[in-house]
């Protein structure tokens, strides 16, 4: 019997639909804005640490003042420098969000974006005290919705139980607690292979127009660790009980 529909037709509306709101952004910077538009838009929506550092004379300067102050750890993460900055979240966003929305449904996937974005921005801003460039892309909540999806995808009858990925109740599997999955081979091998190629690489951020160009890794670190400590506040699914046997 052939299949009813195809995979890119089963990616849940919310990932979608933050991808989509990617796009615009990006579509409108380039073909709405000026380069001097642009500057101002980024100091108005991507997030600048210089902005909180009470010692520097531009604090109060900035465009959109105290509400700017709130929104930006949150905004910038819709923000991309250019297509291939775009497409490499995108890319990532897909599978794991994809993963968590259809656990969380769309309101926890929100939440989980708003958290997992502002923990990526909180990092930044701790090690990035006083920075003027602005920090804009997905790549925090992205990493936190990676966090996110190791809590259950590797639980018996889970996503990657014998590649269960296309039935439904893989997805609701009870995920092991946090000291149990720290303790699971595979999270780990995974945890390092992240965490080793998020310091060589990344997939990060991009500064001002024309500026020099930066990867913001420890985002990326805050947005990871904040889906693994956050995971329990937004999953709807009962959790696994301590010591429970694991597949």
């Amino acid at each position: 019997m052939s299949r009813t529909s195809e995979p890119i037709f089963n990616v849940p509306a919310i990932v979608l639909a933050i991808i989509g709101i990617c796009v615009l952004v990006l579509a409108g910077e380039e073909f709405l804005l000026s380069s001097e538009e642009d500057i101002t838009f980024l100091y108005y929506f991507a997030f600048v640490p210089a902005r909180y550092d009470s010692s520097l004379r531009l604090v109060g300067n900035f465009p959109g003042g105290t509400g700017a102050d709130i929104w930006t750890f949150v905004t910038y993460a819709f923000i991309h420098g250019d297509t291939l900055h775009l497409g490499m979240n995108s890319v990532w966003f897909l599978p794991f969000g994809s993963a968590v929305a259809r656990r969380f449904g769309t309101l926890r996937v929100i939440g989980f974006f708003v958290a997992t974005a502002a923990a990526g921005a909180l990092a930044h801003l701790v090690t990035h005290w006083g920075e003027l460039m602005p920090m804009i892309g997905a790549s925090a909540a992205v990493s936190g919705f990676m966090a996110g999806a190791i809590r259950f995808a590797f639980q018996r009858g889970g996503p990657l139980a014998m590649f269960r990925s296309e039935d439904p109740a893989a997805y609701l599997v009870p995920a092991a607690p946090l000291s149990a999955a720290l303790r699971d081979p595979r999270i780990l091998i995974f945890l390092l292979a992240w965490f080793g190629l998020n310091l060589l690489f990344g997939v990060g951020s991009v500064g001002v127009p024309g500026g020099e160009q930066s990867i913001a890794w420890q985002a990326h670190i805050g947005g990871f660790v904040a889906g693994l400590l956050l995971f329990r506040l937004f999953d709807p699914v009962p959790s696994q009980p301590a010591g429970a046997a694991q597949d």
